[in-house]
């Protein structure tokens, strides 16, 4: 039995301790062969390949990003591109597919298992948690935690010079990472895509914290959008999955503020420092156990499935069912954080 294995879409971390630990059990325990595809799709859709063994992963837990590379290739938007993923799995006598990745990349799996018929089974991964079917993906751990220091920092210098400091995190249509690292680092407002936020609402929670001489700290999700307004975007070019570049809405928030309340706002927008970096201990855990259940998945030949974690239990699930609807934050779960605004 030869395995691919590939990590698509924006690259997070523990990805690499999936990799580890579905090498080393499918090598120790299975004697499988491996074959990892260098970014993403374009992996198999290019024929770019590179050995994968034992020696190869010696290392890699703790070390953020992927040995494999990743990308935002969509092969099912290149003409003959199925055509050519499936010639060269054949060329490297791939019998099984290990695909990780988020929403766009397993979405690829699905289809390319349901309508062409390739050994595939699924490995959840998005910082933003928005998968269904799963409780958990990893590299959100690791987000919120990096999110959440840099929230605490911020409450100082704010303090300091009695500024509004807006801190911008990732979640285009989830604010799960705003949510919990609002939550935790004490923010004063928590503006995620699920509910549109009232401006003057906002500059309310703003003000409320100045009369007590606090500097207020507002969290915001990249895709939050205001009530009477459109979202705010980079530019309005597109992906090969038809997303938009996000990023702006915290300085646009930040100007607002300033205009409507006459107090200094600033701005700090996180990007991809949520991304980067030594994943924490859960999702070395998390990324880990679903690489051995995932290689347990191939020697069933339970194909065109993910794995999940259920409670503390790793499950399988069909990967439609995991792609066909976000995960989005539950309104009473906002509420509950709506005591701490202003």
């Amino acid at each position: 039995m030869r395995v691919g294995v590939l990590t698509g879409g924006g690259d997070c971390p523990g990805l690499n301790a999936v990799i580890r630990g579905i090498v080393r059990k499918g090598v120790q325990e299975y004697g499988y062969d491996f074959t990892g595809f260098r970014d993403g799709w374009r992996g198999p859709l290019e024929g770019d390949t590179v050995p994968l063994d034992i020696p190869a992963v010696r290392g890699i837990l703790p070390r953020g990003g992927t040995i494999l590379g990743s990308s935002r290739t969509n092969p099912l938007k290149v003409e003959g591109g199925v055509a050519r993923v499936q010639r060269h799995l054949a060329e490297e006598g791939v019998d099984a597919l290990i695909v990780i990745g988020g929403e766009d990349t397993l979405g690829v799996a699905a289809t390319l298992h349901r309508e062409h018929g390739v050994n595939v089974i699924g490995v959840p991964k998005t910082i933003d948690n928005d998968l269904s079917a799963t409780d958990y993906t990893f590299g959100f751990d690791t987000a919120v935690n990096i999110a959440t220091e840099a929230i605490d920092r911020l409450h100082t210098t704010a303090e300091s010079h009695m500024r509004v400091l807006v801190v911008e995190v990732m979640g285009r249509h989830a604010g799960w990472i705003a949510l919990h690292s609002g939550l935790a680092g004490g923010a004063n407002a928590i503006l995620i895509p699920e509910q549109r936020f009232d401006l003057d609402q906002v500059c309310a929670w703003v003000e409320s914290r100045f009369k007590i001489r606090y500097a207020p700290i507002v969290v915001v999700a990249e895709g939050a959008m205001p009530r009477d307004g459109d979202m705010v975007l980079k530019d309005g070019t597109l992906d090969s999955f038809g997303h938009v570049r996000l990023s702006g809405v915290g300085e646009w928030l930040a100007d607002q503020i300033e205009k409507r309340t006459g107090k200094e706002a600033r701005t700090t927008v996180l990007g991809h420092v949520q991304r980067g970096g030594t994943p924490s201990a859960f999702d070395r855990w998390l990324a880990t156990r679903f690489g051995l259940h995932a290689i347990d998945a191939v020697r069933d030949g339970d194909f065109g499935t993910m794995v999940a974690l259920r409670g503390t239990d790793i499950v399988r699930v069909p990967i439609g069912d995991a792609t066909a609807r976000i995960k989005t934050v539950d309104p009473s779960l906002y509420e509950e954080a709506g005591v701490f605004f202003g």
